[in-house]
C-alpha cells in the first residue's frame, strides 16, 4: 500500500495527513503545533463519514410540485437523488423565479458556521459573493459568536477590534502583569480551536509561564471547568448573569476608597461624570456597593472583598469571556468592564488594562503581525442585511420593523432560502420555533458535505466538499503561520467544491463574469496571495510567491517588534491616536447611546436583571450554561462521536435532589422544548446550575418532541440581547429537570 503524507491546515489546527488509494487514513497534529490530538485524529472518518451527502437530492413533495409544495414536509419525507445538471436547473429556476417575482430581499442568504478553515473556499464568502453577483439577497449582520459586542464597542471604543482581533499579548501579561481577574473563565477545552486555523497553540504555556512569575489569576464562573489544570486560581462562583453587578461594584469601590484613576478619567474618557452619579446612586437611590453586588451575584461579600483588594494595586489585566455577552442585555457586561479598567487607570499599559476572549479561542493573545492570511472580496449588495441572530424571527414575521443599534429594519418577505456551510439547527436558540419558521419559505436549498439537521430540512440538497478536497490558502490574523492547504484527496463521491457549484448556477443565470470575473481557482489564489506579497514587501518581509508556499507548505511571518498592548498607541498620545468615537475618547456615557432611547439599553454601563436568571427563578428551575463542546467545533466532528445524548454537568447536591446518577439519563425542560442528556456530577459546581454544550445535531422524536441527542438549544430563548444588539442572548434560559427511567430513555 503506497502511502503519500502532506500537512493542512483545519479550525482545530494543522496536521499531517497520511493518504493511501485516494483515502485519508490518518492524521495528526503537525509537530510542535500542539493541536489537539484527538481532534486531528478524527479527520478520516469526519470527511468519509457515512453521512456525506453522496450526491444531489430533492425532497419528494418539492420534486413534484415544486414551490407550491408548501414546507410542512420538510425533514420528514424522502429525499430522492438526482444528477447534477437537473439539481443545477432546478435551482438556477428558482433562483430566477423569486428575482422576478418578488425581488432580491425575497433570497436570504443563510451561511454561518466554520465551514471551512480556507480563505477561497470558504463558504458564507462564496455565497454571499455569488448571490450578490446573482442579483442581490437578504444579508446576515455580525456573528453568534460577539454580535452583543460588535454593536455596543464601536460607541464606546469607535470599533470592534477589541473583540474582532486586538487583544493585550499573553507575553505582556506574564512579562509585566500582577493580577488577571477573567469574567466568565478560562476554559482550557476553548483553546483547543481557532478561526481559520492556527500552526501554534500558546495558550496553555502562556498562562503557565504567567503563574510562574508570580501573576495571580481570579476566575468568576459557576463552574470550577472554567479554570485550567495546575492553575492556582480563586474561584468565585456568582449566579449566571450578575457580572455586570460585580464589575460595577468593583467600580464604586474604586470610587468610595480613593483608587479611582481621576486623572485618566479626565484625559481618556468621556461622560465619566453620569456613569459615577449612577455608581453612587444618585440616579437611581442604589449605591452599586459589593454588598449589594454580592445580594445580586449570591455570594459572600468577604469574596468579593478580597477580589477588589488584589486589583487595588499593582498591573491588573481584566478579561471577559465572550460568552458573557450571549445573554439578555449583552451589551452591558463588556461596557462596564472597560469602564472598571478606566477607574483603574491601566489601559493601554504593558500587562493591565482589558481585553476581550482570553477563555473563548485559541490565539487570543497570540503575537501575529496582521493583514498576510488573505481573504475573498465581496461584492456590492442590492439587498438588506438583517441582525444574524433574528433571522427565524424575520421568516416568521414578514413586513415587522424593530429597532437595531439606531435604526429601524424591516423584516423582508423570504420566499428562498440558500444556506451553505453551516448548520443553523445547532446553533439558532428555540430550535423548535426555528422549525416552525423553516417551514414557511417556499423553497430552501442546503449546500453541504454532511446530512446535518439543516440538510435533512432542505427542498434541495446539494453535496459540497470539505477543507481537504481542494487547493486553498488558510491562517488566523492572530497567529504568525500562513499555511498552503493542498487538496488530499479527489471530492469524496459526487460532491463539489462551492466554487464550482456557484460557477455552475452562475452560467445558467448569465452572472459568470460578475461572480468569477474569469479567474480559475488558481487564479483566485494567486490574486488573493497578491496581497499578501504586496504587504510583505511594504513592511520588509520575505515572503515566497505562490507557487514558493504551495512547495513550503507554511510559512512563518516574523513577529512584530513590540508585543501588542491593546489601546498602548491611545494612552501615549490620545489627540494624535484619537479613538473613532464622536468624542475622540473611550466613551462612558454615550450619548449617541442614550439617544436612541433604548431601556433595555442605556447611555452608560448599568445593572439590568436578565429576563431569565436564578434570581427571579421558580422552585425547581435551574440556570441553563449551554458553552462549547469539549473535542468538538461547535456540531463539528459530532458525527465521528459515540451517539448517545450530550453531557448534563450538574452538582452534587441538586443531582441527589433529582435522584440522578452519574451516567444515568435525565431530561431537561421548559416552555420552550425538553431535551435528553447524560448526567455528569460535578463537585464544586454552583448549585442551581446546569451545564451544557450545544454540539449535538438536532433530533427530535416525532411522538414525544423530546430532543434525542441532547441539543440543549431546544431550550433557548430566541431574543435579542437588546435593542441595540439584537444578538443572540442563549445564556439567559431558565430549565427545568428530572430522572428518566429505562423505558422513558428507550
Amino acid at each position: 500500500m503506497t502511502v503519500t503524507t502532506g500537512i493542512s491546515l483545519c479550525h482545530w489546527g494543522a496536521f499531517e495527513a497520511d493518504v493511501s488509494n485516494g483515502r485519508l487514513v490518518a492524521a495528526r497534529p503537525l509537530p510542535g503545533s500542539g493541536a489537539d490530538p484527538d481532534m486531528i485524529g478524527a479527520l478520516p472518518d469526519w470527511v468519509h463519514s457515512p453521512l456525506r451527502i453522496d450526491r444531489p437530492h430533492v425532497r419528494r413533495g418539492w420534486l413534484a410540485q415544486g414551490p407550491e409544495a408548501g414546507g410542512a414536509g420538510r425533514g420528514r419525507e424522502e429525499m430522492v437523488p438526482v444528477d447534477w445538471p437537473t439539481a443545477l436547473d432546478l435551482v438556477a429556476a428558482e433562483l430566477s423565479r423569486v428575482h422576478a417575482m418578488h425581488g432580491p430581499t425575497a433570497i436570504f442568504g443563510g451561511s454561518y458556521g466554520w465551514s471551512s478553515a480556507g480563505r477561497l473556499h470558504h463558504a458564507r464568502s462564496q455565497v454571499r459573493r455569488f448571490l450578490a453577483a446573482a442579483g442581490g439577497f437578504t444579508d446576515q449582520i455580525s456573528n453568534y459568536s460577539w454580535g452583543a459586542a460588535h454593536a455596543i464597542l464601536p460607541h464606546v471604543l469607535g470599533t470592534a477590534d477589541a473583540v474582532s482581533g486586538a487583544a493585550t499579548c499573553w507575553r505582556s501579561i506574564a512579562e509585566d502583569g500582577d493580577v488577571v481577574v477573567a469574567f466568565g473563565g478560562l476554559n482550557p477545552k476553548n483553546w483547543r480551536v481557532s478561526s481559520g486555523g492556527a500552526g501554534e497553540f500558546h495558550i496553555p504555556k502562556a498562562v503557565a509561564r504567567a503563574q510562574a512569575r508570580g501573576v495571580k489569576f481570579f476566575i468568576l464562573s459557576p463552574q470550577p471547568e472554567d479554570v485550567p489544570p495546575g492553575l492556582d486560581a480563586v474561584l468565585i462562583r456568582p449566579r449566571p448573569g450578575s457580572d455586570t453587578a460585580i464589575m460595577l461594584a468593583l467600580a464604586q469601590e474604586a470610587l468610595a476608597t480613593g483608587r479611582a484613576d481621576m486623572e485618566f478619567l479626565e484625559r481618556y474618557t468621556t461622560g465619566a461624570a453620569p456613569f459615577i452619579d449612577y455608581l453612587r446612586g444618585a440616579i437611581d437611590g442604589q449605591p452599586k456597593t459589593l454588598d449589594w453586588a454580592a445580594a445580586l451575584a449570591d455570594v459572600p461579600v468577604a469574596e468579593l472583598r478580597n477580589l477588589w483588594e488584589a486589583i487595588a494595586s499593582g498591573r491588573v489585566m481584566l478579561t471577559a469571556a465572550w460568552a458573557l455577552q450571549r445573554a439578555d442585555h449583552g451589551e452591558q457586561p463588556f461596557w462596564a468592564l472597560i469602564a472598571l479598567a478606566a477607574m483603574l487607570g491601566q489601559i493601554g499599559l504593558p500587562g493591565g488594562g482589558f481585553s476581550f476572549g482570553y477563555g473563548s479561542m485559541n490565539a487570543v493573545g497570540g503575537e501575529a503581525r496582521k493583514g498576510f492570511v488573505p481573504s475573498l472580496p465581496g461584492l456590492p449588495n442590492k439587498g438588506i442585511a438583517i441582525p444574524v441572530a433574528r433571522f427565524a424571527d424575520a421568516f416568521l414575521n414578514p413586513g415587522e420593523t424593530i429597532a437595531f443599534n439606531g435604526r429601524q429594519v424591516t423584516y423582508p418577505d423570504v420566499r428562498l432560502v440558500y444556506w451553505a456551510g453551516g448548520n443553523p439547527f445547532h446553533h439558532a436558540q428555540d430550535l423548535g420555533r426555528l422549525e416552525r419558521a423553516w417551514a414557511r419559505p417556499e423553497t430552501v436549498i442546503v449546500q453541504d458535505p454532511w446530512w446535518t439537521a439543516t440538510a435533512r430540512r432542505a427542498d434541495i440538497v446539494l453535496p459540497a466538499t470539505t477543507t481537504l478536497e481542494r487547493d486553498d490558502i488558510g491562517g488566523t490574523s492572530r497567529d504568525p503561520h500562513v499555511f498552503f492547504m493542498p487538496r488530499l484527496i479527489p471530492p469524496v463521491h459526487h460532491s463539489r467544491n462551492d466554487i464550482d457549484i456557484f460557477r455552475a448556477l452562475a452560467d445558467r443565470l448569465g452572472c459568470r463574469e460578475s461572480y468569477d470575473e474569469g479567474l480559475d481557482d488558481d487564479g483566485w489564489l494567486e490574486r488573493m496571495w497578491a496581497g499578501s506579497l504586496a504587504k510583505a514587501a511594504k513592511e520588509g518581509v520575505d515572503l515566497p510567491d505562490l507557487a514558493g508556499l504551495r512547495d513550503r507548505g507554511c510559512v512563518r511571518i516574523p513577529l512584530p517588534e513590540r508585543p501588542e498592548v491593546l489601546l498602548e498607541d491611545f494612552r501615549a498620545d490620545p489627540e494624535v491616536h484619537a479613538l473613532p468615537t464622536p468624542s475622540g475618547r473611550i466613551e462612558l456615557t454615550s450619548a449617541t447611546v442614550a439617544g436612541f432611547g433604548y431601556d433595555d439599553c442605556p447611555g452608560h454601563p448599568s445593572w439590568l436583571p436578565p429576563h431569565e436568571w436564578l434570581g427571579a427563578a421558580e422552585a425547581g428551575q435551574f440556570h441553563l450554561v449551554t458553552n462549547q463542546p469539549p473535542k468538538q467545533l461547535h456540531s463539528q466532528l459530532w458525527q465521528v462521536k459515540e451517539q448517545k445524548p450530550a453531557t448534563c454537568r450538574i452538582a452534587p447536591e441538586d443531582a441527589a435532589r433529582l435522584g440522578v446518577a452519574d451516567g444515568a439519563p435525565m431530561e431537561l425542560f421548559n416552555a420552550r422544548g425538553r431535551c435528553r442528556a447524560t448526567a455528569r456530577i460535578a463537585p464544586g459546581q454552583r448549585p442551581g446550575v446546569l451545564v451544557m454544550p450545544t454540539g449535538a445535531w438536532y433530533a427530535p422524536d416525532a411522538e414525544t418532541g423530546r430532543e434525542h441527542n441532547g441539543n440543549p438549544n431546544v431550550l433557548t430563548g430566541d431574543r435579542g440581547t437588546s435593542r441595540l444588539g439584537q444578538a443572540c442572548a442563549a445564556l439567559s434560559a431558565l430549565v427545568e429537570a428530572r430522572a428518566l427511567t429505562e423505558d422513558e430513555d428507550t
